[in-house]
């Protein structure tokens, strides 16, 4: 008789960092560095995102370009397997929602744990964003710096918001799950600025 034994299955925390990427820079390698050394995350999903055409012609249809050019980033600056360049919202239907993203990451991989990484000028707009709630309070976010905002600030201001919210609706409290990474390095960079650059005819080769 043949015994079948099971074998547990190692959950793994996962960082989950979506951008358009276009192109990815030295300020979007600083983070998953961070993340990976300092973060405590196993792995990050580089999750590539569909954006909309009608905010940025310059990514209509590039979905697949800005895909190949990040996966070729990754491998070029030594990350091997812990990060992963992810194309799984390319092949959502619109329209693009962050939570819909953690949805389907979680039914994919139901043994791991996965955590939205945001930088600090998205803090304080999280609960506008759809089901913004759900994800600070089932999934967490973590959260590097970013010019002209004071994370820490932010992070008490939405706790505080949240348990006045519970408290006048009589809820069962649900902690946020929120992770500041206050020493990570600011990198004042951004993907226009480049681009900005580029149609200038300015060499960007430092910077990626």
């Amino acid at each position: 008789m043949v015994i079948f034994q099971k074998h547990d299955t190692k959950t793994m925390n996962i960082a989950v960092y979506t951008g358009s990427f276009n192109p990815m820079h030295i300020g979007h390698l600083s983070v998953l560095r961070y993340l990976l050394d300092e973060g405590g995350y196993d792995m990050v999903y580089l999750i590539v995102s569909p954006q909309n055409p009608f905010k940025d012609s310059s990514l209509a249809d590039s979905g697949e370009k800005r895909y190949e050019a990040a996966c070729r980033s990754i491998e070029e600056h030594g990350f091997g397997s812990r990060v992963k360049v992810d194309d799984i919202e390319l092949k959502m239907e619109a329209p693009s929602y962050t939570i819909r993203t953690l949805d389907a990451l979680q039914k994919r991989e139901p043994q791991n744990s996965f955590t939205l990484a945001v930088g600090g000028d998205n803090l304080h707009e999280l609960p506008l964003w759809k089901e913004g709630k759900r994800i600070l309070t089932q999934y967490g976010v973590v959260v590097y710096p970013r010019s002209g905002r004071d994370i820490e600030h932010d992070c008490a201001v939405l706790k505080q918001q949240h348990r006045e919210e519970e408290l006048r609706l009589g809820k069962e409290h649900k902690a946020l799950k929120i992770k500041l990474l206050k020493q990570a390095p600011l990198v004042d960079i951004s993907s226009t600025q480049l681009r900005e650059m580029l149609e200038g005819g300015k060499d960007i080769s430092n910077f990626v």
